[in-house]
């Protein structure tokens, strides 16, 4: 779920100081365009907000939520985005949050 090679090599890269701050900045971004894929009832901003959340994702190590939003970005720009489940994005976002967090004790 979480790329922690990945991790390391952000906090590695920006200092551990840093680290916590572009975590948190990534986590209240990543709240935003969560928002507004759930306001976005007719999914015309799916693939610019899943787009977003799949970069977001991979910078941060969040492996499984690049995925789902990788796969979700390429049905919304084949105009499928109904079959983008956002439960499961939020699901996923939600465990990998936890695991994110509940693992950085560990690095």
């Amino acid at each position: 779920m979480i790329d922690w090679p990945r991790v390391r090599q952000l906090r590695d890269e920006v200092g551990s100081g840093e680290f916590d701050e572009v975590v948190a900045i990534f986590l209240d971004e990543v709240q935003e365009a969560l928002t507004r894929l759930r306001a976005d009832t007719n999914r015309s901003g799916f693939e610019q907000n899943l787009h977003f959340l799949k970069g977001a994702a991979l910078s941060l190590g969040f492996k499984s939520l690049a995925k789902l939003c990788q796969d979700g970005e390429r049905h919304s720009a084949q105009g499928q985005s109904q079959m983008v489940d956002i439960a499961q994005v939020f699901a996923v976002f939600e465990t990998s949050r936890i695991e994110f967090k509940s693992g950085l004790d560990r690095l």
